[in-house]
């Protein structure tokens, strides 16, 4: 699955503008906060609309302007893990992580290997920040994407909870292939975790 990327918008005074091609594995898109990284994610998520360019995902046109192609967000199957987990508080984590998933979706090969096999019964309000973002995660995979767009999801967490993530990511990468594109500002996550680096 390749990604082949080249988006510009005017967003106030600020032009974002992004341009780059990736293949499978995790590409990283890295630079200093306030660049447009987020807003590059929801371009190609579909949830903000680029002025100029386009999207390209295994060869298929989610946005062309130039051609008049916008595809609405759930006909671009991207899974999407936002900066903060976005859990509903009203749903324990097992109905967090069906919400959106075909009918019959077995869990449990997802809650084995994002250590959260325990977690199934629980509120989010009860979760840690890092239980509550491996639950997003799994969220978005049981959605089966074609892609995962990850927004700095080990931000403000403690050193503990940071390597739980990673591990998760690394796994998806490793034995998943669902290819990530993935936002940090932390030049050692991009190192750990990236295929590619894209920097903006």
């Amino acid at each position: 699955m390749s990604f082949d990327v080249a988006l510009t918008k005017r967003l106030g005074d600020t032009e974002v503008s992004a341009e780059f091609a990736a293949g499978e594995g995790a590409t990283v898109l890295f630079g200093p906060s306030g660049v447009g990284k987020t807003s590059v994610l929801n371009m190609i998520a579909g949830l903000l609309t680029p002025d100029a360019g386009h999207v390209r995902v295994g060869g298929e046109t989610l946005f062309d302007a130039a051609a008049g192609i916008d595809l609405p967000p759930e006909r671009r199957r991207g899974g999407y893990v936002f900066q903060e987990p976005r859990l509903f508080p009203h749903l324990r984590v097992r109905a967090n992580l069906l919400y959106g998933a075909p009918p019959e979706t077995i869990i449990d090969d997802t809650l084995a290997f994002l250590g959260i096999d325990a977690l199934h019964d629980r509120w989010p309000a009860t979760l840690s920040g890092g239980e509550a973002r491996r639950v997003a995660i799994g969220r978005a995979l049981l959605s089966t994407p074609r892609f995962l767009l990850l927004d700095e999801p080990l931000s403000s967490l403690d050193r503990p909870r940071r390597e739980e993530v990673m591990r998760a990511i690394e796994h998806i990468r490793d034995r998943m292939k669902v290819p990530i594109l993935m936002v940090t500002h932390d030049p050692d996550e991009a190192e750990r975790i990236g295929t590619g680096i894209v920097r903006l």
